[in-house]
């Protein structure tokens, strides 16, 4: 299969952002007045939306609770846990080396694309790719296959020639809900069993995979 563009993840795929939203998650949930777990225990957060995680921490499912917990959690990852966050090694190379390929590259994140945007600038990574794509504040388009059915759309790609790369089942799940192939990345998040689960063409172990898998 030739494929001509690539939609990349950004938290645990391109970076990793673990610091910035794991203390951000715990500065919302002490301000709710919820238990406060460990850093470690929250490694499960990163990837899903922020309201689907904070329904399970604070085991409600009423909006408008979630909705305080998430503006909580923008209080201090605005400022602050924004550039908690490190180049995952490797990434730049491979980026460079899809573009001289000839593959077009736009990010497809679950995280407001507002902040996406100034990470991606941070990181130096912004003139591989076309655009930031990613959620609204309200949290539309927060899920993937949402928001990778919207980039179809907008660049007018197609499907067949369209692969998704990400650290979680999301991502994947995703792609599988638009008839993109998808390739799940070890070294984020996600488990070698969550990402095979979801029948991607390749699971990489590191970022030189991805180039080898898509330059055959």
């Amino acid at each position: 299969m030739t494929y001509t563009t690539v939609l990349f993840d950004l938290d645990g795929t391109l970076t990793d952002p673990f610091d910035g939203i794991t203390r951000s998650i715990q500065y919302a949930l002490d301000k709710m007045a919820a238990p406060v777990p460990d850093a470690k225990e929250l490694h499960w957060c990163i990837g899903p939306p922020l309201w689907d995680s904070f329904e399970v921490l604070l085991n409600t499912s009423h909006r408008p609770e979630l909705d305080r917990a998430v503006a909580h959690y923008r209080e201090r990852y605005t400022v602050t846990g924004l550039f908690e966050n490190t180049l995952i090694n490797g990434i730049p190379q491979t980026l460079v080396s899809l573009r001289d390929a000839g593959l077009d590259l736009h990010v497809c994140t679950s995280k407001p694309h507002a902040y996406a945007g100034k990470i991606v600038e941070h990181f130096e990574l912004t003139h591989h790719f076309g655009k930031v794509y990613g959620s609204e504040l309200s949290g539309e388009r927060s899920a993937k296959a949402e928001l990778i059915a919207h980039i179809l759309e907008e660049e007018g790609l197609k499907t067949s020639e369209t692969v998704m790369i990400g650290d979680r089942k999301h991502d994947l799940i995703g792609a599988n809900a638009n008839h993109v192939a998808a390739i799940g990345v070890l070294w984020g998040y996600g488990s070698r069993e969550e990402l095979e689960a979801e029948d991607p063409i390749l699971v990489a172990e590191k970022p030189q995979d991805i180039l080898t898998a898509l330059s055959r």
